[in-house]
């Protein structure tokens, strides 16, 4: 083996760590986001858990976080709370420093 096969081989093992990560991170962020949304919702316990958990299935329903982002809006909205969507990206950006570190932490 090369040195350069050496150097791709390792390119990609970095690659595919740091997607791993970048999933795990935005898995996180979709829990917490749906524990914070369950807190608006007037949610504790076993029922914020189990929203938190469908937030995180709602991201594997289509490409992009758009089906998260509807979710959390269409619940707060039919209990008339108030957010907007670009309100509910800020917290998601905000959540994700949160989960990122988390993840790199091990935590």
């Amino acid at each position: 083996m090369t040195t350069f096969d050496k150097r791709e081989e390792g390119f990609e093992k970095r690659f595919a760590l740091d997607e791993e990560q970048k999933f795990k991170a935005e898995a996180r962020r979709n829990k917490l986001l749906g524990l914070w949304a369950a807190e608006q919702l007037g949610m504790s316990g076993d029922a914020a858990t189990a929203y938190a958990r469908e937030v995180v299935s709602a991201d594997f329903e289509e490409a992009g976080h758009a089906a998260v982002v509807r979710k959390i809006a269409t619940d707060l909205g039919a209990k008339g709370i108030a957010v907007t969507e670009p309100q509910i990206r800020a917290k998601m950006d905000e959540l994700m420093a949160q989960a990122a570190a988390q993840v790199k932490a091990g935590a």
